[in-house]
């Protein structure tokens, strides 16, 4: 039977994967506006940094094939070098599962290109290994709808939590009394988050009648 889920996300019991976010697969995905996914895919890795979670990077075949990890999230984690492999699947890679065991995390919270090959591979042997994944459905992408679909099914059927990136940064914030990662968390929103970040800021600006971002942050309101 596929391990239950049995709390929320917080900062202090996940880490968060990144797998094969490089150009030659980005190419490939046919699911997803490949900007939004993109974006996305910052959400997550920004939400991860404002909470202090541990992050995992991953890269296959750079030099031969796949190319650079992207540097916009590279630059966001200074000194975390990627972790190269032949392997399509993670999980056959010894390092990779060393820095898995490393984190001391039993959730592990995964994005992949692509979605049918290096989420799946990885995330159902994660679960037999005894972890909680959860698939972030839209910072992954397959080769088509059908491909990414039948991924997505295969993993939760074997016991993963599909979750979004915008789902996971509000799961880690979850109160807004929470100060001290607040102000990170709307920056992020504003930034990111489309209507959402829209909403926040005609909320502070014509309801509450504070100055517009950036300037409300930097003063402190």
């Amino acid at each position: 039977m596929p391990n239950k889920i049995l709390s929320l996300l917080d900062p202090t019991n996940c880490a968060v994967i990144f797998i094969d976010h490089q150009p030659q697969m980005t190419f490939g995905v046919a699911n997803i506006d490949r900007q939004m996914l993109v974006n996305n895919t910052l959400v997550l890795a920004k939400a991860a940094k404002i909470f202090n979670v541990p992050v995992i990077l991953t890269t296959v075949e750079t030099n031969s094939f796949s190319g650079n990890m992207w540097p916009q999230l590279t630059e966001l984690f200074p000194g975390n070098t990627p972790i190269e492999r032949t392997s399509m699947n993670s999980w056959e890679d010894a390092s990779f599962v060393k820095a898995v065991e490393k984190t001391g995390r039993k959730k592990l919270v995964m994005a992949a290109l692509w979605t049918e090959v290096c989420l799946a591979f990885p995330a159902i042997q994660a679960m037999e290994a005894g972890y909680e994944v959860y698939a972030v459905e839209d910072a992954c992408g397959g080769t088509s709808e059908v491909a990414h679909r039948a991924a997505m099914d295969r993993v939760v059927q074997a016991g993963a939590a599909p979750v979004t990136a915008i789902q996971v940064l509000l799961e880690l914030q979850r109160d807004w009394a929470r100060r001290e990662t607040y102000d990170a968390v709307m920056g992020l929103v504003l930034e990111h988050c489309g209507a959402y970040g829209q909403g926040v800021e005609y909320a502070y600006t014509m309801v509450h009648k504070q100055p517009a971002y950036p300037t409300r942050l930097a003063t402190g309101h």
